[in-house]
């Protein structure tokens, strides 16, 4: 009997739930979405910036498609 796929298996569960555990990347996001929320708002404050915000997320936008499809 070969225990080859269920090493495989177990391996894979004890990763998912090391990666589960860490905590390291959760500020990052948290300060993406807070600049997010504010954007949002300067952008429903002052209209005039509306243009330049939407400018600036279009860029952002496309260099993260462009990484995700390298």
């Amino acid at each position: 009997m070969d225990d080859t796929p269920s090493m495989v298996y177990l391996t894979t569960l004890v990763l998912k739930a090391q990666i589960w555990r860490d905590r390291q990347g959760q500020d990052l996001i948290e300060y993406a979405l807070l600049a997010g929320f504010v954007a949002v708002a300067v952008g429903v404050v002052m209209p005039e910036a509306a243009n330049n915000i939407h400018i600036i997320f279009s860029k952002v936008n496309s260099l993260l498609v462009l990484s995700a499809a390298s």
